[in-house]
């Protein structure tokens, strides 16, 4: 049967990836773009998205930070009348997929440290699954994984148990037997709806007391992970 733990899935933003160093600066240079030049418009996609256009940064109760494509254009829209939400959709899904990757940690040893250990990784996010694509294979990590799932692939969207349970399920591994690892309340309230152990980390907007009441452990960031796994045995 193995160990306690067959299988690990990564949301991918604040999580594979660092939150802010990655995405407060492509929202900064989507949210002009959007504006097209008018300062008023600007204005309103940052009150909407809930971005500080001074200090260039998503605060933490923004509705983008772990929404889908989808919901973040429906949310734009609201502030660009006359501006079709698939227009929008189809924006956010082209720039996001070029935005400046930052990893919170060496990605390929430490992924290689998992696959060591026998594990199943996957990753699911609420970006499209052409996202998640661009992006793993920008870090050059793509092949690394067994599973990568975005909003838009079939199985739902966080945080719905859903497409949690079709990683599980695609791996041939009981619920209780795989991680979600994740940085917000989305990615643990669908772990625990899954039956999965859930691991939070903090290279995300989120604090550790916002994630400590859904999670197994909460911990620095993903390159602690191999050491609980094994502690777990």
């Amino acid at each position: 049967m193995g160990g306690p733990v067959g299988g690990v899935l990564f949301d991918k933003d604040g999580t594979l990836f660092d939150f802010g160093a990655t995405w407060n600066v492509w929202a900064g240079h989507t949210l002009r773009d959007l504006a097209e030049g008018d300062v008023k418009v600007l204005h309103a996609l940052a009150d909407v998205a809930r971005y500080d256009l001074e200090t260039a940064r998503f605060l933490p109760d923004s509705p983008i930070i772990a929404g889908t494509n989808h919901e973040a254009a429906v949310c734009l829209a609201s502030a660009l009348p006359g501006r079709a939400v698939g227009d929008i959709e189809r924006h956010l899904m082209l720039t996001s997929s070029e935005a400046p990757l930052v990893p919170a940690v060496p990605l390929v040893p430490f992924l290689g440290v998992l696959a060591g250990m026998g594990l199943k990784l996957g990753v699911m996010t609420n970006d499209t699954e052409y996202g998640a694509l661009a992006h793993l294979g920008t870090a050059g990590v793509i092949d690394l994984f067994d599973f990568v799932a975005g909003f838009d692939s079939g199985h739902g969207a966080k945080p719905a148990p859903e497409p949690l349970l079709a990683f599980a399920r695609a791996m041939g591994l009981a619920p209780e037997r795989c991680v979600m690892v994740g940085d917000s309340s989305h990615d643990l309230v669908a772990g625990r709806a899954a039956g999965m152990l859930c691991v939070g980390v903090l290279t995300g907007p989120a604090q550790a007391e916002a994630l400590e009441v859904l999670a197994d452990v909460v911990l620095p960031d993903i390159g602690h992970l191999p050491a609980w796994i094994a502690s777990l045995s």
